[in-house]
């Protein structure tokens, strides 16, 4: 699948279209067996759809894609059904899904963006770019993105794994945390880790990135080795933490997530 992104449709399509609508925070997706699919319509009223809002996403191997927001009360089609994003990745593919997370970071964005911040006014979607404009200041607001880090510390051939407050019993991954302003992105995983439980890092190296729309924040993924200190957790966000050899991990993420990929290149090399 070739995905080409745009704002402006090139034409007035007389064909099907990909739809990515939503209600709230669930997709609306067609239930096929076990699977499930991104709807591709031609006509939106014929299945009593009304989107409140839609918006021009691109083209998915030459058909017009579109995002829409749905009324919080829309009943979904017969033989279709809202689901949450992070139980469609198995069943959709890495490219619907990534498609489907970035439809979702723009119709937040634009349901979330209805009036300027800085006087009040109704501002209004700019036709060239992937922005709103506020008619009376003239304040441009563009698609928020929230910078996260997640890094894999390693300490000789075991790796750092914590549990946060948020997470089920039992389930254990690397550390994360947000951006704050005037940071570089190593300025972060060196403080995140220090806050979470008490070390210091070193030799922080790139490892990868992944849009993570939940609701919208990119993960900057990084491996550092441990340098000094001992675990000394927040007692917050951090309930529990400590060192793990590849051959004795406790639960772990799903294939969703980069912090498993972090996961992962760690038992490729350290099993």
């Amino acid at each position: 699948m070739r995905f080409i992104p745009a704002v402006v449709p090139i034409s007035e399509a007389n064909e099907p279209e990909w739809w990515f609508l939503f209600r709230e925070y669930k997709l609306l997706v067609k239930k096929e067996g076990e699977a499930f699919s991104i709807p591709y319509l031609e006509d939106l009223e014929t299945f009593n759809l009304s989107p409140v809002r839609t918006q021009y996403l691109g083209t998915l191997d030459g058909r017009p894609c579109y995002s829409g927001e749905l009324a919080d009360h829309a009943d979904p089609p017969p033989g279709m059904a809202f689901q949450g994003l992070r139980s469609l990745f198995e069943s959709m593919g890495p490219e619907l899904f990534g498609l489907a997370g970035r439809a979702f970071q723009i119709v937040d964005w634009d349901r979330t963006n209805q009036f300027c911040s800085r006087c009040g006014e109704h501002v209004e979607t700019k036709s060239d770019e992937r922005a709103k404009v506020c008619p009376k200041c003239g304040m441009l607001n563009y698609p928020r993105l929230s910078p996260a880090v997640i890094v894999a510390v390693l300490k000789e051939n075991q790796i750092l794994l914590a549990r946060n407050g948020r997470f089920p019993n039992g389930f254990y991954s690397v550390l994360a945390g947000f951006v704050e302003p005037g940071e570089t992105f190593e300025d972060c995983v060196k403080r995140e880790v220090k806050e979470e439980v008490g070390l210091e890092v070193k030799n922080i190296r790139y490892f990868g990135s992944q849009p993570w729309p939940f609701p919208n924040s990119v993960m900057i993924g990084f491996i550092a080795d441990y340098d000094k200190g001992e675990i000394t957790i927040d007692g917050n966000e951090i309930k529990d933490a400590g060192w793990f050899p590849a051959s004795d991990l406790p639960l772990i993420p799903g294939k969703i997530s980069i912090a498993r990929q972090l996961i992962d290149w760690f038992l490729e090399n350290y099993q």
